[in-house]
């Protein structure tokens, strides 16, 4: 504690959320509320979904049921205290408070998810260029073994880029002003407020995004390149709409979350885009989150009849329980 006394002169931050919004902070709030409570509600069902049904034991929907874990942690690390700034205007949080969220929520879980999301999607890619490419070696290469490793590399590799940037935070000094202007204490705005030379600590935060977000989306672009390539090569109409169809989800969730992801760190941080770069940000940690099951859900007729089984059994399990 002493060391954190010594480092850090301020006592408390404060999240100022969304400015001036007046009449419209009851219903932004509402809105916020029902998406976070559409989002972690469909994101269970897909896990509960994946976790139980016989029908869905395909390497591709094994990394669906990681997604959907993603997108569930990384929303309610966020939402929820950012209901909080919004309700009130804006919110004091103390200052250990805020780095204990930092370090937990901004660094640990939603590094780690969003690590994690770019790596599973970029092994979600991989799956649907086998299936494509090479659909006969497909149950060979896409095996238990391999999809087991590739989500648990996928983890381990973002919780250790996650611990470097806890290390490139730690030895800085806060001395003043203490206004965040975001709504949750996340790196950039953290960064503004440090009165300690922060080049070394934005030059990190460059290299884990190249890391995190650039390898992972151009091994994915190259990956769709061959895929194109191959449907293309097909010769009828029918089998290029099958094999389009297969992939035409994942792209679709690839595109918002890669798009929105590169938005917000290759954004200025300054000036005018603050208030756009929370709305990206709330973007990839709410709407994306709901969008991911939607887009999976309305678009596979196999998930579609497996949600229909597991609300009929629930509803006939509730029936007799209470006979």
């Amino acid at each position: 504690m002493s060391l954190l006394q010594s480092n850090y002169s301020l006592t408390e931050f404060f999240l100022v959320g969304f400015e001036n919004l007046n009449s419209f902070r009851i219903p932004l709030f509402l809105l916020l509320l029902i998406t976070y409570i559409m989002a972690i509600s469909a994101n269970l069902l897909i896990i509960a979904l994946m976790s139980t049904s016989h029908l869905l034991r395909s390497p591709m929907y094994f990394f669906l049921c990681h997604l959907s874990l993603c997108d569930f942690v990384l929303c309610s690390s966020v939402i929820p205290k950012t209901l909080n700034v919004i309700i009130h205007g804006g919110s004091s949080i103390p200052f250990l408070a805020c780095f204990i969220q930092f370090y937990i929520f901004g660094s640990y879980i939603k590094n780690i998810t969003l690590s994690t999301e770019c790596y599973l999607l970029t092994a979600m890619s991989y799956d649907r260029y086998v299936a494509i490419c090479h659909p006969l070696s497909y149950i060979l290469i896409m095996n238990f073994n391999i999809c087991f490793y590739l989500a648990a590399s996928s983890w381990l590799a973002a919780f250790f880029i996650s611990l470097i940037s806890l290390f490139m935070i730690y030895s800085l000094n806060f001395c003043g002003p203490n206004n965040i202007d975001h709504f949750y204490c996340d790196l950039s705005p953290i960064l503004e407020l440090s009165c300690s030379d922060t080049f070394m600590a934005k030059m990190g935060a460059s290299i884990l995004t190249t890391i995190i977000v650039i390898f992972p989306f151009v091994f994915v672009i190259v990956t769709y390149v061959y895929i194109f390539t191959t449907i293309l090569g097909i010769t009828s109409n029918i089998g290029k709409q099958k094999a389009f169809s297969t992939c035409s989800s994942h792209l679709s969730v690839v595109c918002v979350f890669y798009g929105s992801l590169i938005s917000i760190y290759f954004s200025p941080s300054k000036g005018n885009s603050l208030n756009t770069n929370k709305v990206i940000s709330l973007l990839y940690t709410l709407f994306t989150p709901l969008f991911n099951p939607v887009i999976y859900t309305l678009r596979n007729q196999i998930i579609r009849k497996t949600v229909n089984v597991f609300f009929k059994r629930i509803s006939q399990f509730d029936v007799h329980s209470f006979c």
